[in-house]
C-alpha cells in the first residue's frame, strides 16, 4: 500500500519537521500487520514529497484473533486485495507513524502546524464501494479538489472494464494535521470495510479526528455508517455527539479564511451563536411555556429543557426520524419523572394548524422558514400567528448576502442543499413589515453572529411580539426599538 504527501510550500521542505520525519533518511516501523516505511523521493525547497509505504504480512493478518474476514469463501482471508490497497490498515498505519503530526503539534514553530499549506495528496490504489462520484462526495466539501479515475482490471484487456479500485489524488490548501485526520477516518469509508473489530472505542475515534469538519459534512451519516461497521447503535450515537458539536444546524460551509486571520483560535460556532442568542431573547422576554417548531434532533430543546425557568416546552417536526434523534439526545427513556412532565416532542407540520401549540407563550422557528417552498409560506403564517397566535415569535434565518464570504460557494447557492430559498436582508425586512400589518405584531430586527460592514451578520433574526404585548416587551428590551 502507498500513499504520498506532497507541498509547494516555501521551503517545501518544512513538510519532515511537520511529519516529524527527516527527508534524508527512511525509517521503518514495525506493526501488528507488517511494516511501514517513511521515505521521501523528493525533498527540495520548492518540492517536497514523503511516501507511507505498508508492506503486510497477509497470514500474519489472517492469523490475527477478532479480526474480520474479507470475503464469504473459504480462503477469503488469505486471498484478497488487502497487502496491495490502500484500507483500514493503511489509516491504521498512518496514524501510528505519524501520531504527533496528526496530533498537529510541533514545539519548535507551532505557527506553522497550525497554518493551512498547500498540500496533494495521492494513493494509486483504493478500493472504493461507489466510485469516483461517491470519492468525490466524501472529500469536495472539506474544500479539496478530487481527481478519482477507476483503475482497470487489466490495461491489456480493455474489454473487461474497471475494477473497484481508484487512483486517488486530492489538492488543496489545508492544515497538515485536518488532512491526517481526515485521511485516516475516510480511507475506510471508502473501502466500507475493517480489518480489525469495531468496537465502542471506534466512537470516541470517529468523533475525535472528525472535529471541525464531520459534524458539518453532507455525508456524516454514511461516513458514520461505514466507519462503523454498519451497527446501528453506534451509529446513532456517534450521530448524536456529533450533532451535540453543534452540527445539525450548523451552516455547511465554513467562512472564507482571510490572511489575517488567527488560524491558531478556534472560531466560534454560529449555531451555538445562534441558539444562545435565543434562548437569551426567551428568557428576556419572559417566557415560560414555549414551542420549537422544526426541532429536529432538538438543539434548541436541549437548553431549554436544562433552564428551570421555562416550565413547558414542546418540540414538533415533520419529520419522525429527527423527533426519534431528538429523543435520544434528550435521554427521553432515562428523564426524571419532573423533566419529563415540562417536554413534550410530537409530530407536526409548520404549514398546518395545530392546536396543540395554541396558548403558549412563545413559539420558535429557528432556521426553518428556508425549508418551506415560497408558495407554502403563507400557510405557515396562518398557521403561526392567526392560529396558534402565540404572544412572541421568533425567527431566524440565512443571510443569502452573507452568502459571498463563504468559502466555495457559487453566486445562487445556498447554505444547506434542503434549502429552497434564502432572503436577502431587504425581502426579509419586507416579509417582517407584512406579518406584522397582516396578523397585528410588532417586530424587532437583529443580526446574529460576526457581522460584516457592507453584507451584514451571517444569521437575520426577527423578535415579533402580539400588538396587546407591545408595552411588555419594550420594557423587557430594555428601550431597543421596535418597529
Amino acid at each position: 500500500m502507498l500513499l504520498t504527501i506532497s507541498t509547494t510550500h516555501r521551503p517545501a521542505t518544512d513538510l519532515g519537521f511537520l511529519l516529524h520525519k527527516h527527508p534524508d533518511r527512511a525509517q521503518s516501523f514495525d506493526l501488528s500487520v507488517g511494516t511501514a516505511t517513511v521515505f521521501y523521493p523528493e525533498a527540495t525547497e520548492e518540492r517536497c514529497t514523503a511516501a507511507l509505504l505498508l508492506e503486510v504480512d497477509a497470514l500474519e493478518l489472517a492469523r490475527g484473533a477478532g479480526r474480520t474476514t474479507t470475503g464469504d469463501f473459504t480462503l477469503g482471508r488469505y486471498v484478497n486485495d488487502r497487502p496491495y490497497a490502500a484500507s483500514s490498515l493503511l489509516a491504521s498505519a498512518l496514524k501510528r507513524v505519524f501520531s504527533t503530526a496528526v496530533a498537529g503539534t510541533l514545539k519548535s514553530n507551532q505557527a506553522l502546524a497550525d497554518a493551512a499549506i498547500p498540500l496533494e495528496i495521492h494513493i494509486p490504489a483504493l478500493p472504493c464501494r461507489g466510485g469516483p462520484d461517491f470519492a468525490q462526495g466524501l472529500f469536495e466539501p472539506l474544500g479539496w479538489t478530487v481527481d478519482a479515475h477507476p483503475v482497470a482490471l487489466d490495461p491489456a484487456f480493455p474489454e473487461w472494464g474497471d475494477s473497484r479500485f481508484l487512483d486517488l489524488k486530492l489538492g488543496g490548501t489545508i492544515r497538515l494535521a485536518d488532512a491526517l485526520s481526515q485521511l485516516y477516518v475516510l480511507m475506510p469509508v471508502l473501502d466500507d470495510a475493517k480489518h480489525y473489530w469495531v468496537g465502542d472505542d471506534e466512537i470516541d475515534k470517529l468523533v475525535r479526528h472528525g472535529e471541525g469538519w464531520l459534524a458539518e459534512h453532507p455525508l456524516r451519516e454514511a461516513i458514520a455508517q461505514r466507519y462503523l461497521a454498519h451497527q446501528k447503535g453506534m451509529v446513532n450515537e456517534a450521530l448524536d455527539r456529533l450533532v451535540e458539536a453543534g452540527g445539525e444546524d450548523a451552516d455547511v460551509l465554513p467562512p472564507a479564511v482571510t490572511p489575517a486571520e488567527d488560524l491558531t483560535q478556534p472560531r466560534a460556532r454560529l449555531a451555538w451563536t445562534r441558539r444562545d442568542t435565543i434562548v437569551a431573547e426567551l428568557k428576556a422576554l419572559g417566557v415560560r411555556s414555549v414551542a420549537d417548531v422544526g426541532c429536529g434532533d432538538g438543539a434548541l430543546v436541549k437548553p431549554l429543557l436544562a433552564d428551570a425557568s421555562f416550565a413547558r416546552i414542546v418540540g414538533t417536526d415533520v419529520s419522525a426520524t429527527s423527533l426519534a434523534r431528538a429523543a435520544r439526545r434528550l435521554h427521553l427513556e432515562d428523564m426524571s419523572e419532573r423533566q419529563s412532565e415540562r417536554l413534550e416532542l410530537f409530530h407536526s407540520s409548520a404549514t398546518y394548524r395545530d392546536r396543540r401549540l395554541e396558548g403558549l407563550d412563545a413559539v420558535v422557528l429557528m432556521e426553518v422558514i428556508e425549508h418551506v417552498d415560497l408558495d407554502r409560506l403563507p400557510a405557515l403564517e396562518s398557521a403561526i400567528f392567526a392560529h396558534a397566535r402565540p404572544r412572541h415569535v421568533i425567527v431566524s434565518t440565512p443571510n443569502r448576502e452573507y452568502n459571498a464570504l463563504y468559502q466555495g460557494m457559487a453566486p445562487g447557492d445556498f447554505r444547506h442543499p434542503d434549502h429552497r430559498w434564502e432572503f436577502t436582508r431587504d425581502e426579509f425586512r419586507q416579509w417582517v413589515d407584512a406579518v406584522c400589518a397582516t396578523h397585528h405584531y410588532v417586530a424587532r430586527l437583529e443580526g446574529i453572529g460576526e457581522a460584516d460592514a457592507t453584507l451584514g451578520s451571517p444569521t437575520q433574526m426577527v423578535v415579533f411580539s402580539r400588538v396587546d404585548e407591545a408595552g411588555a416587551v419594550a420594557e423587557a428590551a430594555n428601550g431597543k426599538a421596535t418597529a
